[in-house]
């Protein structure tokens, strides 16, 4: 049986979509593997998103709480506000108040990704805030550490990521992820589902 990774994303603008489809690829070129994107509920109305200048939203469907319990392990994206998890993502998190109750999704590995609009917004805080969200369920987070190699100590351009997960910048909107992002996102991908498949291997 194929083991299961889900990749369960919030994107306003589309730039941790963007990290979330190459993650896909990277997980998805582990044999073995089944990768699938899901994004989580929208909370803003049409009218505030539009105001905020939002795209529409891709046609990737949208996860409940109760379809998580089918994956094997789960790579978490979202970008930041003020320094931690969006409220979109938050929100789909305290959802999951019964599968907390049933331990359901304990002893599953999982990673995290994001977007911050500058070098300092939050490219850490954002994920090591986050994994309070991964204790109370007794996952397993599993981060990228410096597995991306020479990838990880790139000084002469703006990169972001760290040793928690891929991660890119936004500035004003206009940016999109680079070259060297989105091959981080693609390791990151392939390296949690090489996880994700030995620790089902061994369960």
């Amino acid at each position: 049986m194929a083991t299961k990774v889900y990749i369960v994303y919030y994107s306003t603008y589309g730039h941790v979509e963007k990290l979330a489809e190459e993650i896909k690829k990277g997980a998805a070129s582990v044999e073995g593997v089944e990768a699938k994107l899901w994004q989580v509920p929208e909370t803003l109305s049409e009218e505030v998103l539009g105001k905020m200048s939002a795209p529409p939203k891709s046609d990737v469907p949208v996860i409940t709480p109760n379809e998580l319990v089918e994956a094997d392990g789960f790579i978490f994206g979202f970008p930041t506000r003020f320094g931690m998890m969006a409220a979109q993502f938050k929100a789909f998190i305290d959802a999951t108040g019964g599968l907390w109750r049933t331990q359901a999704l304990a002893g599953k590995p999982a990673g995290i990704f994001y977007s911050t609009g500058s070098q300092g917004g939050g490219q850490e805080t954002t994920p090591l805030t986050a994994i309070t969200q991964l204790v109370h369920h007794g996952m397993i987070f599993v981060p990228i550490g410096y597995t991306f190699g020479a990838g990880m100590f790139e000084m002469e351009k703006v990169k972001g990521g760290s040793p928690y997960g891929a991660g890119t910048f936004a500035g004003d909107g206009s940016r999109e992820p680079s070259e060297l992002e989105l091959a981080q996102a693609f390791h990151q991908g392939k390296y949690i589902a090489g996880i994700t498949k030995k620790l089902k291997g061994t369960a």
